[in-house]
């Protein structure tokens, strides 16, 4: 068996688009599971992506105690085997990989947010990193973006960034 995953963050909504882009909910419908890394700003987003497919997710450093409430600081779900955790924050870029590996050590993959800019790399120790940048708020990236990703029961991951038109 397999499952797909859409992995999205940073959604900031009201604040940088008006509601959850048609191409987010496309890829909902199609999902076994959204992961959403933080910073989802309004409480009404985790209730509309509920409407479409189960959610796991965390809050970032702009969610409110609405939000604070009924997320956890860091999510964990083990996937066809695979030990997921999910977090907003990393920090800086430059040591992310040795710092991540020190924090989640009894985790596969990584996904986290925070920054807008789409990341996978995998760390020394094995750790998979992802972040999806932002359906909503590129920043300094050439577009919005989410990810899908298909686990396989062999431990597999096929990671695909997509741009959110």
């Amino acid at each position: 068996m397999t499952s797909r995953l859409l992995l999205i963050s940073d959604t900031h909504i009201p604040d940088r688009a008006r509601r959850v882009p048609d191409a987010v909910i496309r890829e909902a419908d199609a999902a076994d599971l959204i992961v959403h890394a933080g910073d989802w700003v309004a409480a009404s987003v985790l209730e509309e992506l509920q409407r479409h497919c189960e959610v796991l997710g965390v809050y970032g450093n702009n969610d409110g105690d609405d939000l604070r409430a009924v997320l956890p600081e860091v999510a964990r779900r083990t996937i066809e085997g695979l030990r997921f955790a999910v977090v907003h924050e990393t920090g800086d870029a430059k040591s992310r990989e040795r710092r991540m590996d020190l924090a989640f050590p009894d985790a596969d993959v990584l996904v986290f947010g925070h920054s807008h800019i789409p990341w996978d790399t995998v760390t020394p120790s094995g750790l998979r990193l992802l972040n999806p940048g932002s359906p909503t708020d590129r920043r300094r990236q050439p577009r919005h973006t989410m990810m899908t990703v298909v686990v396989e029961t062999d431990g597999r991951l096929e990671v695909e960034l997509l741009p959110v038109e």
